[in-house]
């Protein structure tokens, strides 16, 4: 669904929710600002804030995803299980599955697995998104944790929002970094022009924090170790771009099609490696690693030859 409207003397001086909300009935002032705030409504091709007031001669357009189903299907997928018990279990995520169902992708998602697997975590935390805490992209494989009771999606919500989750990545990247480690500081939001890309550029965005470190040299691609400290979306993929060192195989922010295919992959070369935090019943601080997959450690035995 969407819609196109020219800003006339009618609207000029209005805050964008509360005009949006005048001329789309379906749409509440609420829900007309979350969708601004979540970029699927622009003002001449730009993001910007729900109390916008707008001026005559530009133009509104709103672009909604297509409806997603009400309800989720459990599927018998298989399921790297890394760690279960009664509260919450952590999953080694192949690289290509996306973590719950959206627009495009109703069927064959992590939630679709878990849903077979454990039957209790339906309606936890939500509908379609039942035990997530956190995701990881499509394309980025490795470690994630899956809430299986309330109490459990409660506590994990806690501490990813105080940072108190350890969270440590490997990345291959196209370039050579003139130091060995380095931080990054820079608030991430929506693309400006593509509501589907984010940005260090946005005018509507939020802090956004990316500790890394060297691990290994190969020519023109250097292996990363990396650390959030936030926990943005794409944030690592937008960090490092933004620092002439983009991910490998990124088709989005490292280069396009063309430079997503240089390795062979298919996907970006993002590895979630290491996941830390305190389990939600025994307070016992739980901490997991992942190898790197083999479709990314066959690159780097590549790279060192």
């Amino acid at each position: 669904m969407s819609f196109q409207l020219d800003v006339t003397e009618l609207l000029a001086g209005k805050r964008l929710d509360a005009a949006v909300a005048e001329v789309e009935p379906k749409l509440s002032r609420a829900a007309a600002r979350r969708l601004i705030e979540q970029g699927a409504i622009t003002v001449s091709g730009s993001t910007v804030k729900p109390a916008h007031r707008l001026r005559v001669g530009e133009r509104v357009r709103a672009e909604f995803p297509d409806p997603i189903p009400d309800r989720v299907v459990p599927e018998a997928l298989p399921l790297a299980i890394v760690y279960e018990d009664s509260q919450l279990v952590v999953i080694d995520k192949a690289a290509g599955m996306v973590v719950h169902p959206a627009a495009g992708h109703r069927q064959g998602t992590l939630v679709n697995a878990l849903l077979h697997h454990c039957r209790e975590l339906t309606g936890i935390g939500g509908v379609l998104r039942p035990g997530i805490v956190h995701r990881l992209d499509k394309g980025t494989s490795g470690l994630l944790v899956v809430a299986k009771t309330e109490l459990a999606h409660r506590d994990l919500s806690r501490q990813f929002k105080a940072r108190s989750v350890e969270r440590g990545y490997r990345a291959l990247v196209r370039g050579r970094p003139r130091a060995d480690q380095g931080s990054i500081d820079a608030p991430i939001g929506r693309h400006p022009r593509d509501r589907k890309r984010f940005s260090t550029r946005a005018r509507v965005a939020r802090r956004a924090v990316t500790h890394w470190s060297v691990e290994e040299r190969l020519g023109e691609i250097t292996l990363l170790r990396v650390r959030l400290e936030t926990g943005r979306t794409h944030q690592i993929r937008v960090h490092m771009a933004s620092v002439g060192l983009p991910i490998a195989g990124d088709p989005v922010y490292g280069g396009g099609r063309r430079a997503s295919a240089e390795l062979g992959l298919g996907r970006q070369a993002l590895h979630a490696a290491t996941l830390g935090f305190d389990h939600p019943e025994t307070e016992e601080r739980l901490r997991f690693d992942s190898e790197l997959p083999a479709d990314l450690a066959a690159v780097v035995v590549e790279l060192r030859r």
